[in-house]
């Protein structure tokens, strides 16, 4: 999923700050817990899960970022 955002362009990632979270950790478990995720890859967009269990295409991705 990270590879999806970093495919973006670059004046879409000019946009965002994006971070990944391991289910190995306590912190990614915690969110994972945090937004109700129930399947993995999972994307939120300011704070709010927006995409679970598929990889959005580009341009959806697109439009949900600059949607938010």
């Amino acid at each position: 999923m990270v590879a999806a955002v970093e495919d973006l362009p670059p004046e879409v990632l000019d946009k965002v700050d994006y971070k990944q979270w391991s289910l190995r950790t306590r912190e990614g478990v915690a969110r994972f817990r945090e937004l109700k995720a129930k399947s993995l890859p999972s994307v939120a967009i300011e704070g709010k899960l927006r995409f679970e269990s598929n990889i959005p295409p580009a341009a959806e991705l697109i439009a949900a970022i600059e949607g938010a």
